[in-house]
């Protein structure tokens, strides 16, 4: 299988870049290094500062190990949770 890169439009880089950043932030708090959340993420620290800085071709799976060692683990059932447009969207058709 060939991996096709992904394109990430600049407007956009700049959520992944402070979702990078928030991570960043939570493993400070802990005071946790980046060594041991990569041990305990089994990741590569190389990995993790990827991650840190909002790389979109890092797999979702190392993005979620890093959350549950950081005890966030949950913050991922956040993701597309409350889908404004697709509501709108579906009362719209039920209205036809």
């Amino acid at each position: 299988m060939t991996w096709k890169k992904q394109i990430i439009f600049p407007k956009h880089q700049v959520l992944l870049e402070q979702m990078g950043e928030n991570i960043k932030l939570a493993r400070k708090r802990r005071k946790l290094t980046s060594i041991q959340v990569a041990e305990r993420a089994d990741i590569s620290r190389t990995t993790l500062y990827q991650i840190e800085k909002g790389t979109a071709s890092v797999a979702l799976g190392a993005y979620f190990n890093v959350l549950r060692v950081l005890g966030l683990q949950n913050d991922f059932l956040k993701l597309a949770a409350d889908d404004e447009l697709g509501k709108k969207l579906q009362d719209i058709a039920l209205l036809k």
